[in-house]
């Protein structure tokens, strides 16, 4: 484990076991604050090195936007551009970093194919199918929009 769980762990048993000789009641909600508390260090620990990139077309359809939405730098991208020919490379792409490779000319319907990988070398793949004329994904609408939507 890591030494900062470690100490949250040890100083949390410590704390419950004080507060077991003042009252069992304040102990056992000790123990369930603490479980939850080293489960959460846990999971962070868990989702390191993650690198996120998103990719779409602007809005004027003649560039396609990288974005790098995790926790972690991407690094060797690779994207092809399925139906036109393209392909290229960028090197890097850091924490919530934004890079437009700029087409020839719009574009109304094409398969973007991003392959890039972490620090530690692990490769991650996807393929989007990118339109012009489709709406970018909103992640607050409701899917069942009963009483209207913005």
């Amino acid at each position: 484990m890591d030494k900062k769980i470690t100490a949250v762990l040890a100083a949390g048993i410590l704390v419950t076991v004080l507060l077991y000789f003042i009252d069992i009641y304040l102990a056992g909600i000790t123990v369930i604050i603490l479980v939850a508390i080293v489960m959460s260090l846990l999971i962070m620990q868990d989702t390191t090195f993650r690198p996120q990139v998103n990719v779409r077309l602007r809005e004027d359809a003649k560039a396609v936007v990288l974005t790098n939405a995790g926790n972690s730098p991407a690094l060797r991208i690779h994207v092809a551009l399925v139906p036109m020919n393209l392909e290229y490379d960028v090197d890097s792409l850091a924490v919530d970093q934004v890079h437009e490779y700029l087409l020839p000319s719009m574009i109304a319907e094409v398969k973007a194919i991003v392959t890039y990988a972490n620090e530690t070398g692990q490769q991650y793949s996807q393929t989007r199918r990118l339109s012009a004329s489709e709406e970018e994904f909103e992640p607050l609408k409701p899917m069942i929009p009963v009483f209207g939507w913005k």
